[in-house]
């Protein structure tokens, strides 16, 4: 790698990293000057080049064009605008689909999609592949030891908008993955369990993805699918990789992730990428925005912890595919670029620079708006650029978080297959969990089970239905080490191929919390639609007896309150643990409802359903004070984040709030002290 630049890019004096994609292929080359000058004004310093460029390059299978290319890195080098490098494959030219169909993906029920639009390639398809790779290796051996390239950008949100497909290609890939993960077809039939339904497969070619069924399919099969999809992703990402390198470049290699994106095992695929790159939407009509978008930054983060990251896109005012477009409040757009610096982003850029005048995304925001540069967005665009470029180089976000909350690609896929007690949204309750820790400013790591280890002091890891081998004994290992543990309700069910594990549930993680479970008691639907974000104010009426009274946990210890039961009221036998609350109503009514057990040097925690939003916040305080990590008393509305020796005080609220620090305020250079936030207002603090 290029010893002046760090891992994310930059150049080692360079406090910040700010821009957005540029496609000027959309705009006559006149207006391409004007593109330079305006970036300039608005303290651009690196743009995303040639995202969707596919068809200007290579307009027809023996025609190349890279003069144009060449003129917009030239007049971009020469105003000092650094270039992140886009292997254009994304979106393969109507011509690929005409003349090589067999690119083209397919649905489950075996209907084609078409060009028109993007991403319309099958990831197992090898004419892809090698189309793919042609282009790849003529751009990087064009542009490697370009002055001007940075980065490069390998393709462009995988999976976004395809996130299965089944072809030909597909299958026959889908096999090969089999063979290599199970060996033989025996072994598959066991990992799958075909002995039901008659569903036991005699040769691999009978081995087909799950196709269109007229009942429930396989959940083994399901879950291996979804495996495979993301391999895919990560196996054509990793080609285009090793072609940039092989080419000479030297330059960070990165793909822009989409935060908690359930098609894409991002845990999986971090190794392989030298920079975390991320986009992030946030719906400005989302009570909980704030609460989410800091779970997405505190997630990609904690990919490759310790490191910085880059907000490869966000919108600087509303987007064009939400049922309601809303626009940013007045300063929203700053507060949320410092809420992604503050939790480890060393660059911020939008989609896009100028807003497109024709095609899909017309309506999208931009830094530069169709009414131009008298517009607010511009303004605040250009202002936060100039604020960005002031702020002394930060420290990378360090590795310094002592809570970890478990969320794990696998499990969120396996726990939302069909045919279970009830129906949960996995990403949705994470978040309620994390938001309990959110709220007092604590900071947090979110990692799989196996990255649990001794750095932290409690870890949180709920709803963790799917627990491979190699899970289990990571969180046990912790527990005896010192750390505090919660887990629970429906965790530790199955094992990697979703089957139960000889000894029924909790066969790994039951030794150490000391608790048998009996059966999981689900209560009635919440009675807002699934999906919602904000689990812990639903109303639900679980009692079969009594209708209309809410199951319920006890107060702990008789002082703290009843407290809301959601989703499911687990029968816990209580063996060898301390029995914390117990449900007070419902269908486990007189069972445990929350216990604890000593365990090693540690604490293994077990809850038997999700508390309602007093009850997690009674839960989380309870924890924190166990296991020594301190929290905060903040105001609403007030997020506080911590890069190592810096801190950043947000207040997202709609209404003044004053807050106290210790330390320097990085933009002004004065002592922070006792100060009022207004609406949208943040600040850097340095406390040490």
């Amino acid at each position: 790698m290029n010893d002046s630049l760090r891992p994310d890019g930059k150049d080692a004096d360079e406090p910040m990293l700010y821009g957005a994609d540029y496609n000027p292929e959309q705009w006559p080359e006149p207006v391409w000057d004007d593109d330079v000058r305006l970036m300039r004004e608005a303290n651009v310093t690196t743009v995303s080049l040639g995202i969707f460029s596919w068809s200007r390059i290579q307009p027809a299978p023996d025609v190349w064009d890279f003069t144009w290319l060449d003129t917009v890195i030239g007049k971009l080098h020469a105003a000092g605008i650094g270039i992140n490098l886009a292997t254009a494959t994304a979106s393969p030219p109507p011509w690929v689909s005409v003349q090589h169909p067999d690119v083209l993906a397919t649905d489950e029920n075996g209907a084609t999609y078409w060009h028109g639009s993007r991403q319309h390639y099958s990831p197992a398809s090898p004419t892809y592949r090698r189309l793919a790779a042609e282009l790849v290796r003529r751009l990087a051996e064009r542009y490697a030891q370009h002055p001007a390239i940075v980065m490069w950008h390998v393709n462009n949100e995988y999976g976004c908008h395809l996130p299965a497909e089944y072809s030909s290609s597909a299958q026959k890939a889908f096999r090969d993955w089999l063979i290599r993960r199970y060996h033989s077809v025996e072994g598959l039939n066991e990992a799958w369990g075909t002995a039901f339904w008659s569903q036991r497969y005699g040769d691999w070619d009978q081995v087909m993805p799950p196709l269109k069924a007229p009942y429930s399919r396989n959940p083994a099969q399901l879950l291996d699918y979804q495996r495979f999809m993301s391999d895919m992703w990560l196996e054509c990402y990793r080609a285009e990789y090793d072609i940039i390198r092989a080419a000479g470049a030297t330059q960070p290699i990165s793909t822009n992730m989409m935060g908690a994106f359930k098609p894409g095992n991002y845990a999986d695929w971090a190794p392989y990428i030298d920079v975390i790159t991320d986009d992030c939407y946030p719906d400005p009509g989302d009570p909980e925005r704030p609460r989410n978008t800091a779970f997405q930054r505190d997630l990609v983060r904690s990919l490759k912890r310790g490191q910085p990251w880059l907000l490869m896109e966000q919108a600087t005012d509303a987007v064009n595919w939400r049922p309601a477009n809303l626009s940013k409040q007045p300063g929203q757009l700053a507060a949320e670029t410092a809420q992604s610096v503050g939790r480890g982003a060393d660059g911020i850029f939008y989609f896009q620079w100028r807003q497109s005048r024709a095609g899909s995304e017309k309506f999208h925001s931009a830094m530069l708006p169709h009414a131009g540069t008298r517009t607010r967005t511009w303004q605040e665009a250009s202002t936060l650029g100039a604020d960005l470029a002031a702020l002394p180089e930060l420290p990378p976000p360090g590795d310094d978080a002592r809570v970890a909350l478990v969320f794990d690609w696998e499990n969120w896929w396996a726990i939302e297959n069909p045919d279970h007690p009830t129906v949960l949204d996995y990403l949705a309750l994470i978040r309620e969990w994390y938001g309990a820790l959110y709220r007092r400013g604590v900071s947090v790591d979110v990692v799989p089970p196996e990255k649990v280890d001794s750095r932290y002091r409690l870890a949180v890891a709920p709803f963790l239905y799917l627990l491979r081998d190699s899970g289990g004994p990571a969180l046990t290992t912790f527990v005896e080490g010192g750390g505090v543990l919660l887990t629970g309700p429906f965790s530790d069910i199955v094992d990697g191929c979703d089957r139960f594990r000889e000894g029924g549930y909790l066969t790994r993680l039951g030794p150490v919390l000391g608790v048998g479970l009996e059966d999981f008691r689900p209560l009635p639907p919440p009675a807002r639609a699934h999906g919602a974000d904000r689990a812990g104010e639903q109303v639900l009426d679980d009692d079969p007896v009594s209708p209309g009274a809410p199951a319920a946990l006890a107060g702990f210890n008789g002082g703290e309150g009843v407290f809301g039961a959601t989703y499911v009221a687990e029968a816990l036998w209580a063996d060898d643990a301390d029995v914390l609350a117990t449900f007070t109503t419902g269908p486990s009514k007189g069972r445990p409802a929350l216990t604890r057990r000593e365990h090693g040097q540690g604490q293994a925690w077990y809850i038997a359903t999700m508390p309602d939003a007093a009850g997690l916040d009674a839960v989380t305080s309870r924890l924190l004070e166990a296991s020594g990590v301190a929290g905060l008393d903040l105001p609403a509305g007030v997020e506080i984040a911590r890069r190592a020796g810096i801190v950043t005080v947000i207040n997202h609220g709609a209404e003044p709030a004053t807050v106290t620090l210790e330390g320097t305020d990085l933009r002004t250079g004065t002592a922070f002290g006792t100060r009022e936030l207004a609406p949208q207002q943040f600040a850097f603090v340095r406390t040490s």
